[in-house]
C-alpha cells in the first residue's frame, strides 16, 4: 500500500469536528479511514487494520479491486448520467448478464438496497392487483419479525427494531409479521390478499441468523401453493458471501423476485436492483416506477464488471472453502469467551460472553488490535471479510479474537 493520505488533520480532531455538523443518526468505531486496498484500511494516521466487515457486503471484492476500478475509470472518461429519458450503451448489457447470473428474466436497476426493497414491495402490489386479482388497495405482504430490510418509513412499519421505529410513525399498513423460521406461523398469515412474502435468506443485523434446513424450500412451496409471490432480500447475502452466488441456492430454491445492492456497486457506487420473471416484473409500465440514477452509466458498467468477477465462480469458491476455516477457528473459541456462532461462507454471527463486554466493547478492543468488526444486538459480533481475504489474514484475524477474548 502507498503512503497514508496527507491531512492536517488527525483522528481525534476529525471525529471531534463532525459533531456539531453531522446529523447523529450513527455512533461509528472511533476509527477515521483515509485509504484502502483489498481487505486493508488505514487510518489518517497511517495505522493498518484488517476489515472483517466489508461494508455489510458492500466490499465483497475488498477495497479498491483492480478490475473494478478500472471499469469505473474508464466509463468515468466517457459518460455518468443520462436519466432513463434516454437509453445508454452500457444499460443493456449489464441487465443480460445479471440475469443470466442470477437465472432470471427481467431487471429493475435502483442505486440503495432500500430502493430495491421499496421498488419489491410496489412490484408485489402491482403483480396482485393485475394478476393475482386482489381488491384495490387490500394487498397484504407478510414479512419476518426481527428483520432488516432498510429504513424508509414503509420499510420501518414492519420493522420489530424499536429503535428503527419509534418516533417514526405513522406507519404503512398492509404488512403481516411472523416469528423467521416458523412455516406453521407463515402459513396461518398468509391468505387470499396476500401479494408476497418477503424475507432474508439469513438474517443479517439480526445476528447472522440461519434458518432450519429446508425452510425457504418450505417458504417456496407454500408461497406457490397459496398464490403469492416469495421475495427474497439477498442484498446482504447475495453476490457470492454464502459460497454460492445467491444465499437460497442453499437449499436449490428460486424465488419470484430476488432483491440485490451492496456488492452489487463494488464498493464504488450505489447500485441495487429487483430481479425476477417477466411475469412479475411485467406488470411495470411507463411512468409507474423509476429512478433517475437507476441504471446510470457508471452503474452499470461498473455492476457489470461485479458480474463477470462472478461469473467465473472464483469469489463463490473462495467464500465456501475460506468458510471453513472460519467455522472451524470460531468453533475452537466456544467455551473461550465465545458462547454461540452462526455461519455460512465468509458470513458470521459471534455470540461473546456477555461477561467479558458487550459487542460494542468488544469491537473497540479489536480495534485497538488492528481488526475492524461491527457488533449488533447485546453481545453479538459479526464478521463478514471481503472474499478477497487470504486464510493466512483470516487466521491472523481469528487469533486476533481469541487474544481478545481470552487475554
Amino acid at each position: 500500500m502507498t503512503a497514508p493520505a496527507r491531512t492536517d488533520r488527525g483522528s481525534e480532531e476529525l471525529i471531534r469536528a463532525e459533531e456539531p455538523v453531522l446529523a447523529h443518526n450513527y455512533h461509528p468505531l472511533p476509527v477515521v479511514v483515509a485509504r484502502a486496498e483489498g481487505a486493508w484500511v488505514e487510518d489518517v494516521e497511517g495505522r493498518r487494520y484488517l476489515d472483517m466487515l466489508a461494508g455489510y457486503s458492500a466490499l465483497n471484492f475488498g477495497h479498491r479491486h483492480p478490475a473494478l476500478i478500472e471499469a469505473a475509470h474508464r466509463q468515468l472518461d466517457r459518460l455518468t448520467l443520462t436519466s432513463r429519458a434516454f437509453h445508454n450503451d452500457r444499460l443493456a448489457g449489464f441487465a443480460e448478464r445479471l440475469a443470466a447470473l442470477t437465472g432470471t428474466d427481467m431487471v429493475l436497476p435502483m442505486n440503495t438496497g432500500a430502493e430495491a426493497v421499496e421498488s419489491g414491495i410496489k412490484v408485489a402490489r402491482k403483480w396482485a392487483y393485475d394478476v393475482k386479482g386482489v381488491p384495490a388497495d387490500r394487498a397484504t405482504i407478510v414479512v419476518a419479525a426481527d428483520n432488516f430490510h432498510g429504513r424508509t418509513t414503509t420499510i420501518v412499519s414492519f420493522s420489530t427494531d424499536e429503535t428503527a421505529r419509534g418516533g417514526f410513525g405513522p406507519f404503512t399498513p398492509g404488512f403481516r409479521i411472523v416469528p423467521y423460521n416458523d412455516l406453521a406461523a407463515l402459513e396461518a398469515a398468509v391468505d387470499e390478499t396476500t401479494a408476497a412474502v418477503l424475507i432474508e435468506p439469513i438474517q443479517g443485523e439480526a445476528g447472522v441468523l440461519i434458518p432450519d434446513d429446508g425452510y425457504l424450500a418450505g417458504v417456496r412451496e407454500l408461497t406457490r401453493r397459496k398464490g403469492c409471490l416469495f421475495v427474497a432480500d439477498e442484498i446482504q447475502s447475495g453476490l457470492g458471501r454464502t459460497g454460492h452466488t445467491l444465499a437460497v441456492e442453499h437449499e436449490s430454491v428460486v424465488p419470484d423476485v430476488v432483491l440485490l445492492g451492496k456488492a452489487l456497486g463494488g464498493g464504488i457506487v450505489p447500485v441495487s436492483a429487483v430481479v425476477g420473471s417477466r411475469e412479475v416484473l411485467g406488470v411495470l409500465h411507463p411512468g409507474e416506477h423509476g429512478s433517475t440514477f437507476g441504471g446510470n452509466p457508471l452503474a452499470a458498467a461498473v455492476g457489470t464488471a461485479v458480474v463477470e468477477l462472478l461469473e467465473t465462480g472464483e469469489f463463490q469458491r473462495r467464500a465456501a472453502e475460506l468458510g471453513a476455516v472460519l467455522r472451524e477457528g470460531l468453533a475452537g473459541l466456544v467455551g473461550r469467551g465465545v458462547v454461540g456462532f452462526r455461519a455460512r461462507g465468509l458470513w458470521a454471527g459471534v455470540d461473546v460472553d456477555p461477561a467479558l463486554g458487550s459487542g460494542r466493547e468488544i469491537s473497540e478492543r479489536l480495534m485497538r488490535e488492528g481488526i475492524l468488526v461491527k457488533d449488533t444486538h447485546g453481545s453479538t459480533i459479526r464478521l463478514a471479510p471481503p472474499l478477497t481475504i487470504t486464510a493466512e489474514e483470516l487466521a491472523g484475524a481469528l487469533g486476533t479474537l481469541e487474544k481478545v477474548l481470552t487475554s
